[in-house]
């Protein structure tokens, strides 16, 4: 398992994204050499985890729970497959492409060690938005990513450092519950009643994820 590519975004001005500026920074490029990880701070205070890399909506993207998006190599190739078109590394706008990583079956709270220093433990799954399917420019994606339910993942920092293309990547733990990614993102977009089941994850699910799923259980409580 290894990263295969670090990518980054600068801020670009586009007609499809509601950011009040017309600002976003999803189209990421690879770059190469050395690239700092640390924890951003607060969502919508914090952008990305990765310096140099611009998250210009707080609203929906950033900050500590969502510092850094990591999609499979393998799914981008499989979506290569279905819509007939090649796809660049960061096309996604993820920051780590990865390469022999289940990234969507990843579990909530699983750490990974990139290189010599740096560990991520992942939160959630990435929701597809406006921006997402303008900068892909395919009809209907929103809901053509969301049925395929292979989001690739959102990470906190755990411990910061410097992280490189071509770094190994080592999966340092694995919590024992059956929450992945996928199912995560299934729970919070099509398949509602999975929501109660997010939180035997604990802490490490994403507090909006986390939220939403006690929301739902009190709701069926009231009932």
């Amino acid at each position: 398992m290894k990263l295969l590519s670090l990518n980054l975004g600068r801020a670009q001005a586009v007609a499809y994204t509601d950011q009040p500026e017309g600002l976003t920074g999803i189209d990421k490029q690879p770059v190469d050499g050395a690239v700092r990880v640390t924890a951003p701070g607060p969502k919508s205070i914090g952008g990305s985890g990765l310096a140099g890399d611009a998250v210009c909506d707080g609203r929906h993207h950033g900050g500590d729970d969502q510092a850094v998006y990591a999609v499979a190599r393998e799914d981008l190739d499989d979506w290569e497959r279905e819509l007939g078109r090649p796809l660049r590394n960061g096309v996604f706008g993820e920051n780590l492409t990865t390469e022999g990583l289940d990234v969507s079956g990843a579990r909530i709270g699983e750490r990974w060690r990139i290189g010599s220093e740096v560990v991520l433990e992942v939160t959630s799954g990435r929701i597809p938005c406006r921006t997402f399917q303008g900068h892909l420019g395919e009809k209907g994606w929103v809901k053509r990513f969301t049925q395929k339910a292979a989001p690739g993942a959102y990470l906190r920092v755990i411990e910061p450092g410097e992280i490189r293309p071509g770094d190994a990547i080592e999966i340092v733990h694995r919590p024992d519950h059956d929450i992945t990614v996928a199912l995560q993102f299934r729970a919070v977009t099509t398949e509602r009643e999975l929501l109660p089941r997010l939180l035997t994850a604990g802490d490490a699910l994403h507090p909006e994820a986390r939220a939403k799923a006690r929301k739902y259980v009190a709701d069926q409580g009231d009932r």
